[in-house]
């Protein structure tokens, strides 16, 4: 199953909810949405500057994890940047293909 990086940042409103609900709560409402799109979150963490929550997430296609992440950024209550990560066996078989590209000006 793909891999993908989501960084969370709050608005105002979801920092008053983290500071009603604590990060516990917060965790298990993470998990629930992942699950509820045919996934599973590995990890989870809180981060200090412009991210407030990173995690990392098993889901079965970028179709899942684009309705997670509407729905998240729905609520009113934070904002999500999605990154798609590659697994090292992956960039082994990425490293394998032929591609061909000429850089500007060459």
């Amino acid at each position: 199953m793909p891999k993908y990086l989501i960084e969370v940042t709050y608005t105002a409103d979801g920092a008053k909810g983290v500071l009603k609900d604590g990060g516990t709560k917060r965790q298990e409402a993470a998990r629930k949405l992942i699950e509820s799109v045919g996934g599973t979150l590995d990890a989870m963490y809180f981060a200090f500057g412009k991210t407030d929550v990173v995690a990392i997430v098993d889901v079965p296609d970028n179709a899942a994890i684009s309705a997670a992440s509407l729905a998240i950024g729905a609520s009113g209550g934070a904002s999500c940047r999605t990154t798609v990560l590659i697994g090292v066996e992956e960039m082994d078989q990425a490293k394998k293909k032929a591609a061909k590209y000429r850089a500007p000006g060459r």
